[in-house]
């Protein structure tokens, strides 16, 4: 795992936020507020150390597109359990035919990679910031390593936003993978990257 800080702030609120994939910071450009906000990204590996959260009074995580699992699977592992947690346009079963993208959907992307299906791909996700940078080979590592992660237990997701226009993983697939905890679900008239400039992390995380 990568990170960085979006923000950092002087109160003791956190808003720690697992990316999606290869997109780094660029969905989350214009969100307000969050106090100090920290983004993990490239899961290649999630054993690689964050910075120590124990100074944090409050502590607030938002999982978005492959991120859900990848968050899922490290909370599995260290234990760490968020004041409230919240996933975006993503489940717990990254290559999945039916509750997240058809496994071979996700091997193709990988092995076709290049510079022009990355700028589709943002396209596809409704990404209007600039196109970031990509280092193709690990992009591709990455996606083989959320393959051969699998699936991930499930941690109790406090809300689940569920893009309505998803052009990446499937609506409907996410509504099989969230068909059992509907009283946490709610819809959201958006591509795959939901977030609009002057939203506020709060909306989110509601």
């Amino acid at each position: 795992m990568k990170h960085r800080w979006l923000a950092q702030s002087d109160d003791s609120r956190l808003t720690l936020v697992f990316g999606g994939w290869a997109l780094g910071a660029a969905p989350f450009r214009g969100l307000t507020g969050g106090g100090s906000v920290l983004l993990v990204d490239d899961y290649t590996g999630l054993d690689d150390p964050l910075p120590d959260l124990a100074g944090f009074d409050h502590v607030d995580m938002l999982a978005f597109s492959f991120g859900v699992a990848s968050a899922a699977h490290w909370l599995a592992s260290t234990g760490f359990r968020p004041d409230r947690l919240v996933a975006v346009s993503g489940t717990l079963h990254p290559a999945c035919a039916d509750r997240g993208i058809a496994p071979d959907i996700v091997r193709a992307t990988a092995d076709q990679l290049s510079s022009a299906s990355f700028i589709k791909f943002c396209r596809r996700a409704g990404l209007s910031a600039d196109i970031p940078e990509l280092d193709i080979e690990q992009a591709r590592k990455e996606l083989h390593a959320v393959i051969e992660r699998g699936s991930a237990p499930d941690p109790g997701f406090d809300r689940v936003w569920i893009s309505e226009r998803d052009r990446i993983i499937p609506t409907n697939a996410q509504k099989t993978a969230w068909a059992a905890t509907p009283d946490v679900v709610k819809g959201v008239a958006a591509p795959h990257v939901p977030f609009q400039p002057g939203q506020s992390w709060a909306e989110w995380l509601s």
